[in-house]
Protein backbone atom coordinates (compact mmCIF):
# COMPACT_ATOMS: atom_id res chain seq x y z
CA UNK A 1 0.00 0.00 0.00
CA UNK A 2 2.53 2.55 0.69
CA UNK A 3 4.46 1.92 -2.39
CA UNK A 4 1.45 2.46 -4.10
CA UNK A 5 0.61 5.34 -2.44
CA UNK A 6 -2.35 4.23 -1.25
CA UNK A 7 -3.81 5.53 2.44
CA UNK A 8 -3.77 3.02 5.63
CA UNK A 9 -6.48 2.68 7.93
CA UNK A 10 -5.51 -0.08 10.16
CA UNK A 11 -3.52 -2.70 10.39
CA UNK A 12 -4.54 -6.41 11.55
CA UNK A 13 -2.72 -6.69 14.93
CA UNK A 14 -3.94 -9.87 15.99
CA UNK A 15 -6.59 -12.85 15.22
CA UNK A 16 -8.45 -15.60 18.18
CA UNK A 17 -10.55 -18.30 17.17
CA UNK A 18 -11.90 -20.91 19.47
CA UNK A 19 -14.57 -23.63 18.72
CA UNK A 20 -17.11 -24.67 21.45
CA UNK A 21 -19.17 -27.04 20.06
CA UNK A 22 -21.89 -25.95 22.56
CA UNK A 23 -25.14 -26.58 20.45
CA UNK A 24 -25.45 -26.26 16.70
CA UNK A 25 -27.71 -23.26 17.25
CA UNK A 26 -27.60 -21.67 20.96
CA UNK A 27 -24.26 -20.27 22.27
CA UNK A 28 -22.76 -21.60 25.89
CA UNK A 29 -24.76 -19.27 28.35
CA UNK A 30 -21.62 -18.00 29.80
CA UNK A 31 -19.68 -16.91 26.29
CA UNK A 32 -16.73 -19.39 26.77
CA UNK A 33 -16.25 -19.80 23.26
CA UNK A 34 -16.72 -16.12 22.92
CA UNK A 35 -14.53 -15.57 25.38
CA UNK A 36 -11.45 -17.98 24.40
CA UNK A 37 -11.79 -16.18 20.81
CA UNK A 38 -11.27 -12.63 22.28
CA UNK A 39 -8.55 -13.36 24.62
CA UNK A 40 -6.80 -15.08 21.80
CA UNK A 41 -7.13 -11.93 19.67
CA UNK A 42 -5.94 -9.65 22.54
CA UNK A 43 -3.24 -11.70 23.29
CA UNK A 44 -1.96 -12.27 19.17
CA UNK A 45 -2.09 -8.40 19.36
CA UNK A 46 0.13 -8.35 21.98
CA UNK A 47 -2.69 -6.14 23.83
CA UNK A 48 -4.64 -5.50 27.38
CA UNK A 49 -8.35 -4.89 27.16
CA UNK A 50 -7.69 -1.29 28.31
CA UNK A 51 -5.94 -0.56 24.58
CA UNK A 52 -9.49 -0.97 22.84
CA UNK A 53 -12.25 1.96 22.56
CA UNK A 54 -14.88 -0.21 20.58
CA UNK A 55 -16.16 -3.42 20.18
CA UNK A 56 -18.26 -4.51 16.86
CA UNK A 57 -20.22 -7.06 18.60
CA UNK A 58 -21.45 -10.08 16.72
CA UNK A 59 -24.90 -8.68 17.81
CA UNK A 60 -27.56 -10.88 16.13
CA UNK A 61 -30.33 -9.67 18.29
CA UNK A 62 -31.22 -12.71 19.44
CA UNK A 63 -31.74 -13.11 23.58
CA UNK A 64 -29.70 -15.95 24.27
CA UNK A 65 -26.81 -14.75 21.64
CA UNK A 66 -26.14 -11.29 22.90
CA UNK A 67 -26.28 -12.13 26.43
CA UNK A 68 -23.80 -14.45 26.49
CA UNK A 69 -21.78 -11.78 24.39
CA UNK A 70 -22.73 -9.54 26.91
CA UNK A 71 -21.43 -11.94 29.48
CA UNK A 72 -18.19 -12.96 27.50
CA UNK A 73 -17.36 -9.05 27.08
CA UNK A 74 -17.96 -8.36 30.87
CA UNK A 75 -15.87 -11.04 31.53
CA UNK A 76 -12.93 -10.67 28.83
CA UNK A 77 -12.74 -6.45 29.89
CA UNK A 78 -13.53 -6.33 33.30
CA UNK A 79 -14.10 -2.71 34.78
CA UNK A 80 -12.64 -1.70 31.22
CA UNK A 81 -16.22 -2.85 29.30
CA UNK A 82 -17.96 -0.04 31.16
CA UNK A 83 -16.43 2.36 28.55
CA UNK A 84 -16.63 0.93 25.54
CA UNK A 85 -18.58 1.54 22.97
CA UNK A 86 -20.06 -2.02 21.85
CA UNK A 87 -22.62 -1.71 18.51
CA UNK A 88 -23.80 -4.51 15.91
CA UNK A 89 -23.61 -3.27 11.84
CA UNK A 90 -26.14 -6.28 11.80
CA UNK A 91 -28.86 -3.46 13.18
CA UNK A 92 -27.84 -1.35 9.89
CA UNK A 93 -26.95 -4.74 6.93
CA UNK A 94 -29.09 -7.13 8.33
CA UNK A 95 -27.61 -10.87 8.62
CA UNK A 96 -25.09 -11.19 6.17
CA UNK A 97 -24.25 -15.28 6.63
CA UNK A 98 -21.13 -15.77 5.02
CA UNK A 99 -19.86 -12.55 4.05
CA UNK A 100 -20.82 -11.06 8.13
CA UNK A 101 -17.51 -10.73 9.51
CA UNK A 102 -15.98 -9.47 6.17
CA UNK A 103 -18.67 -6.30 6.25
CA UNK A 104 -17.99 -6.18 9.76
CA UNK A 105 -14.43 -5.78 9.69
CA UNK A 106 -14.59 -2.83 7.29
CA UNK A 107 -17.20 -0.97 9.38
CA UNK A 108 -14.27 -1.60 11.91
CA UNK A 109 -11.54 -0.49 9.74
CA UNK A 110 -13.72 2.58 9.04
CA UNK A 111 -14.60 3.53 12.74
CA UNK A 112 -10.99 4.02 13.14
CA UNK A 113 -10.44 6.30 9.75
CA UNK A 114 -13.40 7.99 10.48
CA UNK A 115 -13.25 8.13 14.74
CA UNK A 116 -16.95 7.36 14.64
CA UNK A 117 -18.18 4.25 16.38
CA UNK A 118 -21.23 3.16 14.17
CA UNK A 119 -24.71 3.00 15.93
CA UNK A 120 -26.90 -0.23 17.00
CA UNK A 121 -29.72 1.05 15.19
CA UNK A 122 -33.40 0.34 16.22
CA UNK A 123 -32.23 -0.16 19.56
CA UNK A 124 -35.04 1.09 22.20
CA UNK A 125 -35.14 -1.30 24.71
CA UNK A 126 -31.65 -3.71 25.24
CA UNK A 127 -32.70 -7.18 26.97
CA UNK A 128 -32.21 -7.73 30.70
CA UNK A 129 -28.78 -9.14 30.82
CA UNK A 130 -27.76 -6.95 28.02
CA UNK A 131 -26.51 -3.71 29.95
CA UNK A 132 -23.46 -2.38 27.80
CA UNK A 133 -22.98 1.00 25.90
CA UNK A 134 -24.34 -0.59 22.75
CA UNK A 135 -24.02 2.89 20.54
CA UNK A 136 -28.14 3.22 20.40
CA UNK A 137 -29.35 4.71 17.16
CA UNK A 138 -26.49 7.59 16.79
CA UNK A 139 -23.12 6.86 15.67
CA UNK A 140 -20.88 8.59 17.74
CA UNK A 141 -17.73 10.39 17.44
CA UNK A 142 -14.77 9.38 19.52
CA UNK A 143 -11.39 8.51 20.04
CA UNK A 144 -10.85 5.34 18.32
CA UNK A 145 -7.25 3.55 17.74
CA UNK A 146 -7.90 -0.28 18.55
CA UNK A 147 -11.22 -2.23 17.64
CA UNK A 148 -12.20 -5.82 18.30
CA UNK A 149 -14.65 -7.59 15.74
CA UNK A 150 -16.32 -10.48 16.64
CA UNK A 151 -17.62 -13.34 14.45
CA UNK A 152 -19.48 -16.46 16.27
CA UNK A 153 -21.48 -19.09 14.36
CA UNK A 154 -23.36 -21.80 14.80
CA UNK A 155 -22.29 -24.81 16.33
CA UNK A 156 -19.50 -22.91 18.27
CA UNK A 157 -17.29 -21.55 15.47
CA UNK A 158 -15.94 -18.17 17.15
CA UNK A 159 -13.57 -15.57 15.53
CA UNK A 160 -12.32 -11.82 16.84
CA UNK A 161 -9.99 -9.80 14.80
CA UNK A 162 -8.27 -6.99 16.73
CA UNK A 163 -7.55 -3.97 14.21
CA UNK A 164 -5.29 -0.82 14.99
CA UNK A 165 -4.48 2.42 13.98
CA UNK A 166 -1.20 2.44 12.18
Amino acid sequence: ARRRGAPIFAEVAGFGMSADAHHITAPAETGDGAQASMRAALKDARMNPEDLQYINAHGTSTPLGDAAETRAVRSVFGAHADKLAVSSTKSTTGHLLGAAGAVEAVFSILAIRDQVAPPTINLHKPGPDCDLDYVPNTARKMPINAVLSNSFGFGGTNGSLVFRRV
